[in-house]
């Protein structure tokens, strides 16, 4: 299969052109979303953040339900921290300081925008809102359609590649922690060695 370099070649002979995120993604405001509770539920629909928890917990409310899906899914981004997610499943929020990014161009690939957005390497250095004065006006680069398909197709499955090599991880760590255990409460548990040594109380 043609490569990356290849196609850039053959299709961008007078360079990649960039792009404002502004000018390819449009925001919503957060307000008709937000959880009305905080006393989260262990299912339901989830309740979410944009920062490192992501998942807050879940609620029972039917109201004000973000609609997202695998053919509809939207980026969530805190509008003060610059974290985000990528999300297709309903949802709702508890912060107001949120924006849910959705495409407005039919040149780029959302899914492109997303893994563009992680390239870029901001820090905030004061608590204020970021996406409209600041963070939207960011370029990323936007090759033709073609290119970006082909470099979200790669990234994804590295993606899930990466997510099952996590999974197998966590699975063999709690196997040895299990091991770990059962060895411990063995060798640390002494009953009757030799017929004179009673098992500690």
């Amino acid at each position: 299969m043609e490569c990356i370099k290849d196609m850039i070649i053959r299709l961008c002979p007078n360079g990649v052109k960039r792009i404002k995120l502004a000018d390819c993604l449009e925001y919503e405001q957060p307000t008709e979303y937000r959880v009305t509770s905080k006393d989260y539920l262990d299912n339901g629909t989830p309740v979410l953040t944009a920062g490192q928890t992501f998942i807050l917990g879940y609620t029972d409310e039917t109201n004000g339900v973000y609609h997202a899906s695998k053919e509809n899914p939207v980026i969530i981004f805190d509008d003060f921290t610059t974290s985000f997610h990528w999300v297709d499943f309903d949802f709702k929020v508890k912060s107001s300081a949120m924006k849910m990014l959705t495409p407005c161009n039919e040149d780029v690939n959302f899914r492109f925008v997303y893994y563009a957005m992680k390239c870029i390497k901001y820090e905030t250095l004061e608590h204020s809102r970021q996406w409209i004065s600041t963070y939207s006006q960011f370029e990323i680069p936007l090759p033709p359609l073609e290119i970006q398909n082909r470099i979200v197709e790669i990234l994804d499955k590295m993606t899930a590649l990466t997510a099952e090599l996590e999974a197998e991880l966590e699975a063999e760590l709690e196997a040895r922690k299990q091991q770990y255990e059962y060895y411990r409460n063995e060798l640390l548990t002494f009953k009757k060695i030799g017929g004179n040594l009673e098992e500690n109380q």
